[in-house]
C-alpha cells in the first residue's frame, strides 16, 4: 500500500521530492498545505496533487495523508514536525533539522512517544556514491584515515532570500555547511572539539564558515561554506597511503570517485547515477512498514545539532575550541 504524502509548503525544494515521488515504489503524494488555499490550489493543479489546504493546521489534519514531508524554512522546522507527529503523521523534515540539541530530542521524543517515524532529510546519505565512499575509507582504500576536507559555496546575491534570514535560523553552515558536517560525521565520527570562524551580515547572519574539527585517533577534518564565494562542491578523504575525492559529492551527479596513490598511481571507481531523493523516500516507507531501519535517525540528528551548536558557540567565541 502507497505511503500517502502531504507537502506541508509550497517550497521549491518540493520539486525534487515530487520527481523522486513518480518513480519511487509505494509513494502517492496526496495533499499539499498552504497558508493560502488559491496558492495551494494552483500548485496542486500545476503538479497533479489531489487535495489542497489553506493552511498547514488543515494539512494535519487531513485523515488521508499519512506523512508529512517539511519543506519550510529552518527556523520551524522542530515546531511543525512536533505538530505533525502530535497530530498522528510520521515525518521527513528537510535539513537541517534544528541548531540545537535540545530542540532535536524534544522532536525525536515527540515521534517516539507517538510510535512513528522522524528522519532527517540528507538526500546524499542515501545515494551509492556516498556508501561506496563510506566502504572505501573503512575497508583501508587510503590506509588509516587522517584527514577530511570538505567545501560547500554559492553566491546567494538577493539579500531578502529566507536563507538569510535571522529570524529563520539562515545560515551558510545552516544551509550547506550542515552536508559538510554530515560528511564529515561519517567518516571521522562524532567530533570531540571544533573551532569555527564566521563572517557575518549586519544581522549576524553567516554568509562564510569555516572549521577545524578533531576527531578520536588524531583524525582532523576541514569546512568551508558561504554565500559570497563562486560555486564549490567538494569532498576528500586523505589517508596514509591515498586520496579519495568526487566531483560532486553532495548532489551525487558525478557518479565516480577518484584515487590516488603516493607512487603516482591512480583508481577510478564508478557509480550507477540513482536519485538520491527516490532512495530517501524509499527507506522512509520501509521504516514505517517496520521492514527497514532508518537510515538516519535519532543519534545522526543529535550529532547533527550537537556539532552545528558547537560551531556557532566557537564562532561567537571567536574562534574558540569547543570540546563537546
Amino acid at each position: 500500500m502507497a505511503l500517502r504524502w502531504g507537502l506541508l509548503s509550497t517550497a521549491r525544494i518540493n520539486t525534487a521530492i515530487l520527481a523522486a515521488a513518480r518513480t519511487a515504489d509505494d509513494v502517492d503524494v496526496a495533499a499539499v498545505g498552504s497558508r493560502d488555499l488559491a496558492r495551494a490550489e494552483a500548485y496542486a493543479r500545476e503538479h497533479g496533487i489531489q487535495a489542497a489546504h489553506g493552511s498547514y493546521e488543515a494539512l494535519l489534519e487531513d485523515p488521508d495523508v499519512d506523512a508529512i514531508y517539511i519543506s519550510l524554512p529552518n527556523g520551524p522546522h522542530v515546531e511543525w514536525s512536533i505538530r505533525a507527529l502530535e497530530a498522528g503523521k510520521h515525518v521527513l523534515c528537510e535539513k537541517p533539522l534544528t541548531r540545537r540539541v535540545a530542540d532535536a530530542e524534544r522532536a525525536f521524543d515527540a515521534a517516539e512517544a507517538a510510535g512513528l517515524v522522524l528522519m532527517e532529510a540528507f538526500m546524499w546519505r542515501h545515494n551509492p556514491q556516498t556508501q561506496a565512499l563510506a566502504r572505501l575509507v573503512r575497508d583501508g582504500a587510503i590506509g588509516e584515515l587522517r584527514l577530511v576536507r570538505t567545501a560547500f559555496s554559492f553566491t546567494l546575491d538577493d539579500p531578502g532570500d529566507v536563507r538569510l534570514n535571522a529570524g529563520l535560523d539562515g545560515g551558510a553552515l545552516m544551509d550547506l555547511g550542515c552536508y559538510c558536517i554530515s560528511a564529515i560525521r561519517l567518516f571521522g565520527g562524532e567530533p570531540l572539539r571544533v573551532s569555527g570562524q564566521a563572517v557575518t551580515t549586519a544581522d549576524g547572519v553567516d554568509r562564510r564558515f569555516a572549521a577545524t574539527l578533531r576527531h578520536d585517533g588524531d583524525v582532523l577534518t576541514t569546512l568551508d561554506c558561504a554565500f559570497d564565494l563562486p560555486p564549490r562542491r567538494e569532498l576528500q578523504a586523505v589517508g596514509t597511503s591515498g586520496v579519495l575525492s568526487t566531483e560532486d559529492p553532495w548532489h551525487c551527479s558525478a557518479s565516480r570517485i577518484d584515487i590516488r596513490r603516493p607512487d603516482g598511481t591512480a583508481e577510478t571507481v564508478t557509480v550507477t547515477p540513482q536519485d538520491s531523493y527516490r532512495l530517501e523516500l524509499e527507506n522512509f516507507g520501509a521504516a514505517v512498514q517496520g521492514t527497514a531501519e532508518p537510515l538516519l535517525g535519532r543519534a545522526d540528528a543529535l550529532g547533527q545539532a550537537r556539532t552545528i551548536e558547537a560551531l556557532y558557540a566557537s564562532a561567537a567565541a571567536d574562534g574558540g575550541a569547543m570540546t563537546i
